[in-house]
């Protein structure tokens, strides 16, 4: 009976419990999208609240094309502040803000001047 209580190796609770790691659940698909963005985007303790504000307020389409944005054109450590201002201007532009959208014609066409106008020599085997 003794060699039986030696081998059963019993732990107590408390050496189970932080074996037992619990699992974040998300109740819906705004909350999950919005940890995705905290996680990825590096946003600090104190703008989280927002995250979430944007996320619920706007569709998951929109507010996932402005985190694509984000991770295309910003390359510096700050690509959270990045995320809330391409939320705005894109705001703006759907409601009808004519002085974004004078200011991205402005800068596309900047844009187009500087890459397109460019003349190339072609040789014989690039034609």
């Amino acid at each position: 009976m003794e060699e039986n209580k030696k081998n059963n190796k019993f732990t107590s609770l408390a050496d189970l419990i932080p074996q037992i790691k619990p699992k974040k659940v998300t109740t819906t698909q705004w909350q999950g999208l919005a940890l995705r963005i905290i996680q990825e985007l590096n946003v600090p303790a104190n703008k989280k609240s927002s995250v979430f504000r944007v996320c619920k307020t706007n569709s998951l389409n929109y507010i996932e094309r402005c985190l694509i944005d984000t991770k295309e054109l910003c390359t510096g450590t700050n690509k959270w502040a990045y995320f809330f201002k391409v939320v705005n201007n894109a705001k703006k532009e759907q409601a009808g803000d004519t002085q974004t959208i004078k200011q991205k014609q402005i800068n596309f066409e900047k844009y187009k001047l500087n890459n397109f106008n460019k003349k190339r020599n072609y040789t014989k085997h690039e034609i």
